[in-house]
């Protein structure tokens, strides 16, 4: 088992700043040529409380916010507009990032696009209904209507 510092929030593991085991194959391969880690040190564990100091600056302070944020999103559906083709096929996908500029346009409180989990790709015009991790305890399904430029 190798031991390991999450710089980035992975689903299932942990959050940045967190120090979690794993198989070696698993931190070797995939978390660390990602990024999404960094070997365990006694150097590298004074980083730890810089990565954490960041990631409290980027979320959502209370629950009680959380709570607000997510009626809002719930609230109003966001529009994503995409070059798509005479059956209503895209031209690629609608990526994370795209969505989350979308919720800052509709006026809603900015989001990470990090935080947003699209459960399939979105490859086609019509509604769809993603998830937004807003706190660890919070999380809210935003409806997402793609339409064709």
């Amino acid at each position: 088992m190798a031991k390991i510092i999450l710089t980035h929030e992975v689903t299932g593991l942990g959050a940045p700043g967190d120090i979690v085991e794993v198989k070696d194959g698993y931190a070797r391969n995939y978390l660390i040529p990602r990024s999404l880690a960094t070997p365990w040190t006694k150097g590298a564990e004074k980083d730890v409380s810089a990565i954490r100091r960041a990631r409290k600056a980027r979320e959502i302070a209370t629950l009680d916010d959380a709570k607000a944020v997510r009626d809002s999103l719930q609230a109003n559906p966001v529009t994503v507009s995409a070059k798509s083709g005479e059956s209503g096929r895209l031209f690629g996908a609608v990526t994370t990032a795209e969505i989350a500029a979308a919720i800052k346009a509709a006026g809603a409180p900015a989001v990470d696009k990090r935080k947003i989990e699209v459960a399939q790709a979105i490859k086609s015009t019509g509604e769809y209904t993603v998830q937004v991790r807003l706190h660890p305890e919070v999380s809210a399904k935003v409806t997402v209507k793609v339409v064709s430029v």
